[in-house]
């Protein structure tokens, strides 16, 4: 099977909404009226970001998911994606087409639940390494920002914190997870659930927002960094899942909730003055919704105890180079 007969065999689909999709050099694509294009690019690495064994189809879902994490950050619906995936030869040569079968079935379930167009990309032979761009919209005035956080804000999150950590932390053997306990888990790190429709609902509500791939404090960090404010964190206010709960006396609990990395949760900020219509969001779409802080002034995170009193919660976030 040569690049091509790939290409068209697993990833080449009808792109109605595109002005030209997959089989020229590029794609052609146009905003709706009065919409602005958001745009980002996530990469999945061997070694890296998973495990040479991993089950494709759940890679397939990530590298998408985590693409749909960025657009809703930005509020943004998303579009179109391109994939540009490196593929190691199977012995005996050529690329393994049950591999790709189940990578390309869990990629299009997910592009599927939200409308995404496959445009093009590229493919390539090497050491396994997956890249997504995606093309979302968003109206042209709200579009949410990392810049925006205002002093008074409350600081949310979505969903439960540190479960795809506390997996990871079990896969290298750094703490003994009972089957049940890790079965509870691994779905937070194997299939990351996009919260598009929060950030989509979130257009003229939230100041702020950033998606937690890197660990609550790092990337809550570039909230702060990029508004120039500073956090007060309630620690007892994280919203854990009841595995984790059982590890926050644990160093390592604390580190998973705080800077273990991989939740795909929204992290935003808004005036007090919408806490009960964001508690009605919350409400509507089923999906947890936390108050744990709030933006002050100055500069840097503060995490304070039940007693009030600040933490010793370490460094931020992950970072592929420290």
């Amino acid at each position: 099977m040569t690049e091509f007969d790939l290409i068209r065999r697993y990833f080449t689909r009808n792109a109605p909404t595109a002005l030209l999709g997959i089989g020229d050099d590029a794609a052609l694509l146009q905003a709706s009226a009065g919409n602005v294009l958001a745009v980002s690019t996530d990469m999945l690495v061997s070694g890296t970001h998973f495990l040479d064994d991993a089950d494709p189809y759940l890679l397939g879902h990530k590298a998408l998911a985590v693409n749909l994490s960025d657009m809703a950050a930005m509020g943004a619906t998303p579009r179109w994606a391109a994939l540009a995936i490196a593929l190691p030869r199977k012995d005996g040569g050529g690329a393994d087409e049950a591999w790709l079968e189940r990578f390309s079935t869990g990629f299009f379930a997910l592009a599927d639940q939200y409308d995404v167009e496959l445009v093009g990309g590229d493919t390539t032979c090497g050491k396994l390494d997956l890249c997504v761009t995606i093309f979302g919209e968003v109206p042209a005035q709200q579009a949410l920002r990392r810049s925006g956080a205002q002093i008074g804000d409350e600081v949310w999150v979505s969903g439960k914190l540190g479960d795809a950590a506390l997996a990871l932390a079990h896969m290298n053997d750094l703490v003994a997870l009972t089957d049940h306990e890790m079965a509870a888990c691994a779905p937070a790190l194997h299939q990351p659930q996009p919260r598009v429709a929060l950030g989509v609902a979130l257009r003229g509500i939230a100041n702020s927002a950033i998606d937690i791939s890197d660990g609550l404090l790092g990337d809550l960090g570039h909230v702060l960094a990029a508004s120039q404010v500073a956090a007060e964190i309630d620690f007892a206010s994280l919203p854990v899942s009841e595995v984790l709960s059982g590890y926050m006396r644990h160093p390592l609990g604390r580190k998973c909730v705080l800077s273990g990395g991989d939740d795909y949760e929204l992290c935003f900020t808004a005036p007090v003055t919408r806490h009960a219509e964001i508690l009605g969001i919350g409400t509507g779409l089923d999906l947890p919704l936390a108050c744990i802080g709030k933006i002050t002034g100055g500069s840097g995170c503060v995490v304070h105890d039940a007693s009030g009193n600040p933490m010793n919660v370490g460094s931020g976030g992950y970072d592929h180079f420290r």
